[in-house]
């Protein structure tokens, strides 16, 4: 009942947010319509606050005379209502990456995303100038079986360039129906693949036995039920332990997020005691704080978090959580660092507005936005597989190098952005982190130099320290 009420009171915060967003809006543009043309009393206490929430008659007057002359003047007639939804687009292109106008029909693929079923090709994607950059392909889909890769350029679909196409509206489509991607892979020269749409039943939760005792869980994102697939996964594996679990490698490589309330479900399972989350942003509506309720599913085993630069959002926010509560220890590379909350709006039209209206802090109160989680235990990929696996523009993927993204309270203290790190090599060295906790640390330490030259200066080339194989893990 506990967790019930915990996400009830969430719920209805958040439908307060945006009650009270639209409330806050309102006002303005009341004030814009009715405000005399004069100047206010310098001498009235309340002028200041009042003006600030006035919109400026100047900016709608000219706002105004441009649509104006667009609709009379342009070489074709342009729809009314295309017109504004290109306005309102335009209002919030330059405010971050993540806030975005959705007309219905990306409403409700947005919505369908949410509970892990849809048409398409199974992949997250950023929206940069006129390219998409790949956040993630994710598990078991067809773009991740086509190759597409975390970092990869979208520059072309179906032979049009991304600027004359209706943003990543072409890669949805009937389940059988084929489209072709123009991708362009670090200094490579562009390539085409075709992948086939098929209906995206995302399967979230996977888990296995690594060895007697220790259990390896993979949470490829947050979803609807994402919390309750990963209570039933640690049931059987408990089971097929024999009742107790020696230790969970927790896997959440290339995890671009989602439901925000998954995450902090299942942060909840693994903590006794202590914060998850906390959001704060510029109405009190948003200010949020999340903690965990009594009852740990691994009874206190080991946790190890195996995370890499293609984790992001909600599961920046699950591995900083465990993190900070010394719960577990991160392993693999620094994370996407996407710590911003967005606030779905929905519009009396079917449209909705995706605003940027918070942002994620840590229990130990560090904002993750722009900055990430640093890992403990810092991995590389296999220096032999670098140039097949790791495309080499992935040094510029991270939130931080996301024109316009919202700036991180630590971000001027950040380094360099992380990699992804694909294949079961990562998974060996966390299961060996898990076992021998130090034993990571202590082999990067012991390697010289120049055997390192090629990754990064403390990391463990992944695969190599253990002798795995490192083997193609579909991402």
């Amino acid at each position: 009942m506990a967790r019930i009420r915990f996400f009830m009171e969430w719920f209805m915060r958040v439908a307060g947010l945006a009650v009270a967003l639209l409330f806050a809006l309102s006002p303005a543009v009341g004030l814009a319509q009715s405000a005399p043309d004069k100047t206010p009393d310098e001498d009235d206490p309340n002028t200041k606050e009042s003006v600030t929430s006035q919109v400026p008659l100047e900016e709608i007057r000219r706002f105004v005379a441009v649509y104006n002359a667009v609709r009379a003047a342009y070489v074709d007639p342009v729809d009314d209502k295309k017109l504004m939804q290109s306005a309102v687009r335009g209002l919030l292109l330059d405010l971050d990456p993540h806030s975005t106008y959705f007309d219905k029909e990306e409403a409700e693929d947005f919505d369908e995303q949410a509970s892990g079923a849809y048409e398409g090709i199974g992949v997250e994607l950023q929206q940069q100038d006129d390219v998409l950059k790949v956040v993630s392909p994710i598990d078991d889909t067809p773009a991740a079986r086509a190759g597409v890769r975390a970092g990869d350029l979208i520059v072309a679909i179906d032979g049009k360039p991304i600027s004359a196409v209706e943003a990543m509206e072409p890669l949805r489509g009937p389940a059988g129906s084929q489209v072709v991607l123009t991708i362009e892979r670090g200094q490579d020269k562009p390539f085409d693949v075709t992948v086939t749409r098929e209906t995206i039943r995302i399967t979230s939760v996977r888990s296995r036995m690594l060895e007697p005792g220790y259990a390896y869980v993979r949470i490829s994102t947050f979803q609807a039920d994402t919390a309750a697939d990963f209570q039933k996964h640690i049931a059987q594996l408990q089971a097929q332990a024999g009742g107790r679990l020696k230790g969970l490698v927790l896997d959440l490589r290339s995890n671009p997020g989602g439901l925000l309330t998954a995450a902090v479900q299942v942060a909840d399972d693994l903590l006794d005691k202590g914060g998850i989350v906390s959001t704060r942003g510029r109405i009190a509506v948003s200010d949020a704080s999340f903690e965990a309720t009594p009852g740990d599913l691994m009874q206190g085993a080991p946790v190890v978090v195996l995370a890499d630069a293609g984790s992001a959002s909600a599961s920046e926010v699950l591995a900083g959580a465990l993190h900070d509560n010394h719960r577990a220890r991160i392993v693999g590379s620094r994370t996407f660092g996407k710590g911003s909350v967005q606030t779905v709006l929905p519009l009396d039209n079917g449209d909705s507005v995706k605003l940027t209206t918070a942002r994620y802090y840590t229990p130990s109160g560090k904002s993750i936005q722009a900055t990430g989680i640093l890992p403990d235990v810092e991995l590389a990929p296999d220096p032999a597989n670098v140039d097949k696996d790791i495309p080499a523009s992935i040094a510029d993927f991270s939130e931080a190098k996301l024109p316009g993204h919202l700036h991180g309270d630590d971000e001027a203290a950040g380094g360099a952005s992380g990699v992804v790190l694909s294949g079961d090599g990562p998974i060996q060295s966390a299961l060996r982190e898990l076992k021998h906790p130090g034993a990571l640390a202590a082999t990067a330490a012991a390697k010289p130099a120049a055997s390192t030259a090629s990754a990064r200066p403390a990391a463990v080339d992944a695969g190599k320290e253990t002798g795995a194989k490192a083997a193609d893990s579909g991402k």
